[in-house]
């Protein structure tokens, strides 16, 4: 491949990887004047790339939006991390419902990955071990999510018809906040526009969503991510517990974190020093209580159970247990 030629190729990478380049910057990159950007430019258009213009203080060149460039140039380097992208979404459950569209996806960029780099991939992916079983949860449809994300982005209403845990169907108005992805699923947190409470909804329950004419003003915090954790920590279940522990945040969080409990401190001074050692108050929902007193265990810090009575008695019953295992011979 001659120089000029390989310069060629380097100015479509560096249009293709987006945004409005500068004739200065295209110049600077490629080791050439801005008259020999402009000729490079020409040679494109002459391919029937389409390259526009840009004109102002920030002018420069740009690839056509929404122009598909055939091939798909990447280097060994980006087509190993995209590739190990895809792996790691199908394992986390992080995809849509359109499944061989990752599948497919692999598939083009392995067919034209030089032999030994897709060797080298093939071996990593042998040798490659996950701690958790794949995900095998429910995924969002793909139009779903961008309408959502563009009713996030733009802050206009979105209505929902929803599907909750027990089979009920609803239609809603939500005034979404922002898309959060955690443990394996896709959530959309906002104000539900009739009752003005938070709500989180699944994504893979929603059945269909479109935007509605409006707008309104999102708050700046908390953060859809911290929404959505304090959510879990509040939701309804069969028990609540109350607990006081004598520790740090940090301690504490190590084995309930925000998804799970809430912690709220214990008639602090202002400006305490967070790794102080104080009275908490803990407060959790849960379905059962029998994995509670392990953790608890595995905390090691004092603590008082101030309900419900049954989580004392598992407690008692732990401790009796490893009192027995220990006097063993």
């Amino acid at each position: 491949m001659s120089r000029p030629t390989g310069r060629v190729l380097t100015l479509l990478e560096l249009l293709q990887s987006g945004g409005t380049r500068t004739v200065a910057e295209l110049a600077d990159r490629l080791g050439v004047e801005g008259r020999t950007v402009r000729r490079y430019v020409d040679q494109l258009i002459d391919l029937g790339v389409p390259v526009e213009s840009v004109r102002g203080r920030y002018g420069g060149y740009r690839l056509a939006p929404g122009y598909r460039l055939p091939p798909l140039m990447l280097s060994d380097d980006e087509a190993l991390a995209v590739l190990l992208g895809l792996v790691a979404g199908r394992r986390a459950g992080l995809t849509t419902t359109e499944h061989t569209a990752s599948e497919t996806a692999s598939a083009k960029i392995r067919r034209v990955l030089p032999r030994h780099i897709a060797r080298r991939l093939d071996t990593l992916l042998e040798a490659l071990a996950f701690t958790d079983q794949p995900g095998e949860f429910g995924t969002p449809n793909a139009e779903v999510l961008l309408t959502i994300a563009d009713a996030v982005r733009h802050h206009r209403p979105v209505s929902l018809r929803y599907t909750d845990r027990d089979g009920r169907r609803s239609e809603r108005t939500l005034h979404a906040y922002g898309i959060v992805a955690h443990a394996g699923r896709w959530y959309v947190t906002g104000q539900d526009a009739r009752s003005g409470e938070d709500r989180t909804f699944r994504l893979d329950r929603i059945a269909d969503a479109r935007t509605l004419p409006g707008s309104f003003e999102a708050p700046a915090s908390p953060s859809p991510a911290q929404r959505v954790l304090s959510g879990f920590a509040t939701a309804g279940y069969r028990h609540e517990v109350i607990l006081r522990i004598h520790g740090t945040v940090e301690q504490i969080r190590a084995h309930l974190p925000a998804s799970v409990a809430s912690v709220a401190e214990q008639g602090s001074a202002a400006g305490e020093d967070p790794a102080t050692e104080r009275w908490l108050r803990v407060e959790l929902r849960a379905e059962r209580l029998d994995w509670l007193p392990p953790v608890l265990a595995a905390l090691d810090r004092p603590f008082v159970i101030e309900r419900p009575d049954e989580l004392r008695d598992l407690v008692i019953a732990l401790a009796d247990r490893l009192s027995a295992h220990a006097r063993r011979t």
